[in-house]
C-alpha cells in the first residue's frame, strides 16, 4: 500500500498521536493494557478508510481525527469482547487481552475503550459521528447475534449469510466512511455515497477473510478455523445448495460433529473446492469490490481517489 502511506502519510502519525491521547487512563492498570494495546496495533485499514474520504472532500482536520479514533477506539473494543466470546488466546500473533488478564478485566477493557470513544464524540460535540458510529456498533451487535442463532441448527441461506456480513463487518466500515467524508462534505448525498462505498468494500472484506479459511496455512488464518466453530460462510453454503442430498448429509454431519478433525476438516475443504464454492464466494468478493470501485471513480481523479482505489484492491488482494 504505497500510495496509501505516501498520501497520508503524515495524517496518519498525527491520528496515533490522537489515538495515544484517547486511551490514556489515570489507573495503572488500565494504562498497562492500553500501551500494550497501542503497541500491538493491526495494519488500522479504517482509520485509514476515515482520514482518505475526508482528504477527499478536503483538508483533513481536528474533527477528523476524533472521528478516526472513535473508529479504532470502537473496533478495538469489539476486538477484546469478539476475544472473549470465542474465548480466543492470539490476536495478531500476540496474547489477546483475556489471555493475559482473564474475561473480567477483558470486558472491563472493552467497556473502557467504548466509553472513551463515546465521550471523545460528546466531549466535541460531534453528534453527527457518534450516531453514525453508534448504530454499526447496533448492527454489528445483530450481524454477530443472528450467525450464533443460525448456527445452531445449521441453517443458513445466501441472503441471510449477505445479512450478517452486513451488520457484523461492513457496517463499521460504511460508517467509518460517512464519519470521515462528513467532516469535509456538506451534502448529505455524498456522505451517503460514501457510506455505500465502505459498505460494499466491507462486504468484500469479509469473503476475502471467508476464503482464507479454505486457503493454505500461514496467510493469518487457520485453514478451517470457521469450519471448527461450525460457521457457514458462503463457500460452504453455495456448495450446500448446489451438491447431492448424500454429499449434503454428510457435510452437515461433518460440520456439526466432527470439526475437530483435521482429515474430515480437509475432506470438507476439498469437497467445497469441488463443487466451485470458493470460485462462486471469489466471484461475489471482487463484484462488490468492483462495485465500490463504481462508486469511487465518480469523483475527480486525485491522489486521494487513487490511494482509496489502492486501500479497496488491497482488501481483496491481500495475503494476511
Amino acid at each position: 500500500m504505497e500510495k496509501v502511506k505516501k498520501v497520508i502519510a503524515p495524517e496518519m502519525a498525527l491520528f496515533e498521536e490522537y489515538f495515544k491521547d484517547a486511551v490514556k487512563s489515570k489507573v495503572p492498570l488500565l494504562d498497562r493494557i492500553m500501551h500494550y494495546i497501542v503497541k500491538r496495533k493491526g495494519k488500522q485499514i479504517r482509520p485509514m478508510f476515515v482520514l482518505l474520504c475526508a482528504k477527499l472532500g478536503g483538508e483533513v482536520n481536528a474533527q477528523s481525527y476524533r472521528a478516526a479514533s472513535l473508529v479504532e477506539l470502537l473496533h478495538t473494543a469489539t476486538l477484546v469482547h469478539d476475544d472473549i466470546v470465542d474465548d480466543a488466546n492470539e490476536r495478531r500473533a500476540f496474547f489477546s487481552i483475556n489471555a493475559l488478564w482473564k474475561n473480567k478485566i477483558a470486558v472491563l477493557v472493552g467497556d473502557y475503550l467504548l466509553s472513551k470513544g463515546l465521550l471523545l464524540s460528546l466531549g466535541n460535540g460531534d453528534f453527527k459521528i457518534l450516531e453514525l458510529l453508534s448504530t454499526a456498533v447496533k448492527q454489528m451487535s445483530e450481524g454477530e447475534l443472528l450467525q450464533m442463532e443460525k448456527s445452531r441448527n445449521l441453517n443458513l441461506s445466501e441472503e441471510t449469510y449477505f445479512e450478517i456480513i452486513n451488520g457484523k463487518t461492513a457496517s463499521l466500515l460504511a460508517s467509518a466512511c460517512a464519519a470521515g467524508a462528513s467532516t469535509t462534505f456538506n451534502e448529505t448525498g455524498t456522505i451517503q455515497e460514501l457510506r455505500s462505498f465502505g459498505e460494499k468494500t466491507g462486504m468484500a472484506f469479509q469473503l476475502k477473510d471467508d476464503l482464507f479459511d479454505y486457503g493454505k496455512a500461514g496467510i493469518g488464518k487457520p485453514t478451517g478455523n470457521d469450519i471448527k466453530e461450525q460457521k457457514l460462510s458462503l463457500p460452504i453454503i453455495y456448495t450446500l445448495n448446489n451438491c447431492d442430498s448424500k454429499t449434503r448429509r454428510k457435510l452437515l454431519h461433518t460440520i456439526k460433529n466432527e470439526n475437530r478433525k483435521k482429515e474430515k476438516i480437509a475432506w470438507v475443504v476439498q469437497t467445497v473446492t469441488e463443487h466451485g464454492g470458493i470460485e462462486y464466494a471469489a466471484s461475489k468478493m471482487f463484484a462488490y469490490r468492483d462495485a465500490a470501485l463504481e462508486i469511487l471513480f465518480q469523483f475527480p481523479e486525485s491522489d486521494t481517489r487513487d490511494a482509496l482505489e489502492e486501500l479497496v484492491r488491497f482488501t481483496t488482494d491481500r495475503s494476511y
